[in-house]
Order: C-alpha cells, then structure tokens, then sequence
C-alpha cells in the first residue's frame, strides 16, 4: 500500500469531520447565528473572553429573540490552558444560562474543536455538561444534559442547490488533530507560562501567522476540490468567501475590539461584529455592523 502524502492525509481528516455529521434543514425560513473560538475561561489573566462577555451575552439575547438558532462552531470552553471545567462555569453563568435557554428552546447545537476536544467524550458530557449554578435562582439548573458535540454539520438546502459544511477546522493542521494531545501537554505546561512574558504560542494558528495561512490554504483547497461551502473557526480571522474560493470563517469571540460571527438568513450569510459604541448622550452599547457584502447562497452555484 502506498503511504498518503500529507495534503492526502488533510484532505481525509476534514473529509471525515463530516462522516455521521448532523443534517439540519437550509431554508428561506432558517435563521442561524454561527459562532466559533469563546475560549471562556477561568477569569485569570489568560481569559481573553472575560472582556469580551458582554457583547457575547447582548448578541445571543439579540438573536434568541429573533428566533435564531446557535451554532458553536468548537473551542467554546478553554480545555487546554484550564483541568477544571466547574471553574469555568463557576466564573462564566450568565454565558451558561443563555446557552441552557437556546437548548432547552431546541436552537442549539455545536461541534468541538481542538480546544475542547474532550467534549466527544460521553463521560465529559455527563460529569459536566447536565447543570450549572444560576445566580438568579441561586440553585443548580439544567445546562445541556443531553447535548452531543459533533464533529462536523451539515445545512442543507431544500432547493438542492448550496449546501454549507461546518465544522471547526483544527483539521487541517496535524499538530492540532493527529497530535493534540500533545500540543495540549505543551500548551498547559510550556506555552502558557511564556505567554506571561510576551512569547506566543507557535503551535496555534490563530497565534502564528504562517500556521494561520497553512491552514487556510488547506481548507480553500478542500471546498474547491469538493465544491463544497465550507465555514469554520480555528484561525480566529473573518472572512466570507466567494464562488472561486467558497470558505468562510466565523473569527472569534475573543478580538479585543470585539466578537465575530456569521448570520445566515434568507438563505444569505452576512458576516457580522459585535463591539462596545458610545451613543451620542456618552453612554456605551453593544452595536452589531456588517462587515463586506452579504452573499446568498446562489452566488456559490
């Protein structure tokens, strides 16, 4: 048998994110809010969410009342840097509770992404997953108990026309798939005490620039030759794509100037941010804009 050369071994990796991939109907009616890499953390210095968690709670009541369904797109809780997951819940329970109500509405669902990997696991989700402690209620309240991460889902469209892949994306970068097991070992034990002094963490690619563009290419390369709509997270930066190079990616929840994510509505996907404004009278708000143009579905065709 002859061995698969690298590129082979990607292309399979993401290929197979979509083996058993959750199916969900793509209508003119369907109203989806794709969010991706919250990292929530344990509030120590390292949380990049922690300032973050306002625009993030403003933008998902935002969409709840507007009938929208939550997409998280893996790398939603920070299980690299952190062991206890309760400390995460214990520092972030208002995230938890919007969560639970999208849940407990039928309008939520999520993939894992390297960060998070741990979520597959049956025994995570049962140990972790089934409550959290409401400050409103002061008790402990459902959460997600019977919630499965996928690895990959899949929109499909009832016009049989553009149907849109989602998954993380940590796939297309070995050191972030095959072998992150140990890039967690490295990333809890070596990278994480030298971010403190200012040295990045050259295993993560939406840290380092060359991983960042390595994994892009790989996963523009995927939905062309597949001609495939693909959207995924992973390397923190935004995009929407076009016919010629048709992937998209939702950024992050952890931007210092704020939250990114893309809508998809009328059979259309608007790339959209989330950052704290003045209004005229000097107070501040949590301010949606669009970012570049909204593209429908047939312009992938």
């Amino acid at each position: 048998m002859i061995p698969l050369t690298p590129a082979a071994r990607t292309r399979r990796r993401i290929s197979n994110a979509f083996e058993g991939a959750l199916r969900l109907p793509l209508c003119p009616c369907s109203k989806y809010i794709l969010l991706s890499d919250c990292h929530r953390g344990v509030g120590n210095a390292n949380d990049n969410f922690l300032s973050n968690e306002y625009l993030y709670l403003a933008a998902l009541q935002h969409y709840f009342r507007r009938g929208f369904t939550y997409l998280e797109l893996g790398d939603g809780d920070e299980l690299w840097e952190n062991r206890s997951f309760q400390k995460i819940k214990e520092i972030h329970p208002r995230s938890f509770e919007i969560i639970s109500r999208y849940y407990s509405a039928g309008r939520m669902y999520a993939v894992y992404g390297n960060h998070d990997m741990v979520k597959r696991r049956n025994r995570f989700r049962q140990e972790h997953l089934h409550s959290y402690f409401c400050d409103h209620s002061l008790q402990e309240r459902p959460l997600c108990p019977d919630i499965t991460f996928y690895s990959g889902i899949l929109l499909q469209d009832i016009n049989r026309k553009t149907d849109i892949y989602l998954t993380h994306g940590h796939q297309a970068d070995p050191l972030n798939s095959t072998f992150w097991l140990l890039s967690r070992f490295l990333v809890r034990y070596v990278w994480r005490p030298l971010e403190k002094l200012g040295i990045p963490d050259p295993t993560s690619a939406a840290k380092n620039n060359r991983r960042k563009k390595k994994s892009e290419q790989r996963l523009v390369k995927w939905a062309q030759d597949h001609r495939h709509l693909l959207d995924t997270g992973h390397t923190h930066h935004p995009m929407i794509g076009t016919k010629e190079s048709p992937y998209c990616n939702t950024g992050s929840c952890i931007h210092p100037t704020g939250i990114t994510g893309i809508e998809i509505e009328n059979r259309c996907l608007t790339l959209v941010k989330w950052s704290t404004q003045a209004r005229a009278d000097l107070t501040l708000q949590a301010a949606r804009e669009v970012l570049g143009d909204t593209i429908c579905l047939d312009a992938y065709l």
